[in-house]
């Protein structure tokens, strides 16, 4: 009731689709009901619709269904091929929205990808944003997402209001594809901050320091972080629960050093840490969270774990 109600009070709001309803696509969805908008959405997991609903959004049965009426479409996917698989064919984003719709990619994906996905946008009459995010589970649930979008400005200013109700900073960094690379680029200073922290933890606590007074000091001084803010107490908790995974990040780490290869630009230190997370995910720990790579650090060090 209060969702409709808010949506009624701004008619001139986009009626919202939203593909993609897991770790960040659902409260980000849900942000953007508590904002006025009306959203309607598509996902595979049922208990995620259920969600939506009780939200005050309304569920679709099928991409096509969420997008039909849609003045702005919303997908949050893990990668490059789902973002193909829903936005191609019969049953997806493109045959199947309405000409003049807007489609706000917010996956992370390879820049290569959001350029292809564009220009086929383009030959249907649809408009394309790629806006990937940083601030993880944390920052979609407190809507202080870091946004960076690639594309058109016009595009970018219709959709800044929208942007503005998931993140805190949002910033057009370039043509279509460019809110990928930068992206690329987080997630390469992401992994290697988190390296240095996991090193340095195993480091205090071998040395027989108090690990929670250490952590605190530093994160006062120069060595301090978002990094360090956001996952101390996963450290100092042994607490992996994922709010993004290895999995995800070890595919991050695949397109950045694919793109850097490919524009000429060297990564030393990013792609150790790729390896990093490569091996981690190969031991199993695939589906924990990127602040495992303690875990990799301890088995170097001589721990089982």
């Amino acid at each position: 009731m209060s969702s409709t109600l808010a949506a009624s009070s701004h008619p001139t709001r986009p009626a919202v689709a939203w593909i993609g309803l897991g770790i960040m696509g659902s409260p980000m969805s849900e942000n953007l009901i508590k904002a006025g908008y009306q959203v309607t959405g598509f996902t595979l997991e049922q208990d995620k619709l259920d969600r939506l609903a009780a939200a005050g959004g309304t569920a679709a049965p099928s991409i096509a269904e969420a997008v039909r009426d849609a003045d702005v479409v919303i997908t949050m996917v893990p990668a490059s091929p789902q973002v193909e698989a829903i936005s191609y064919g019969a049953d997806g984003i493109l045959e199947n929205a309405r000409p003049g719709a807007l489609l706000i990619d917010m996956s992370s994906i390879t820049p290569q990808t959001s350029v292809d996905l564009a220009k086929a946008a383009k030959d249907k009459g649809l408009r394309v944003l790629d806006a990937p995010v940083s601030g993880g589970e944390a920052g979609a649930i407190e809507a202080v997402l870091s946004i960076m979008v690639g594309g058109e400005q016009s595009d970018f200013d219709a959709a800044k209001p929208i942007l503005e109700a998931l993140g805190k900073t949002i910033v057009l960094c370039g043509p279509h594809g460019s809110g990928q690379t930068v992206k690329a680029a987080n997630q390469l200073i992401v992994a290697v901050n988190i390296q240095a922290c996991a090193e340095a933890v195993v480091f205090l606590e071998k040395s027989g320091v108090d690990l929670k007074a250490a952590l605190d000091v530093l994160n006062g001084g120069l060595a301090g972080s978002t990094v360090l803010s956001r996952k101390k107490d996963n450290f100092l908790g042994r607490d992996f629960k994922p709010g993004f995974r290895i999995d995800l990040h070890h595919k991050d780490m695949g397109i950045v050093t694919d793109a850097a290869r490919t524009v000429g630009a060297a990564l030393p230190v990013g792609a150790v840490v790729a390896q990093l997370v490569a091996s981690l995910r190969a031991q199993g720990d695939g589906g924990l969270d990127h602040s495992a790579l303690l875990r990799a650090v301890e088995r170097l060090s001589g721990a089982q774990v």
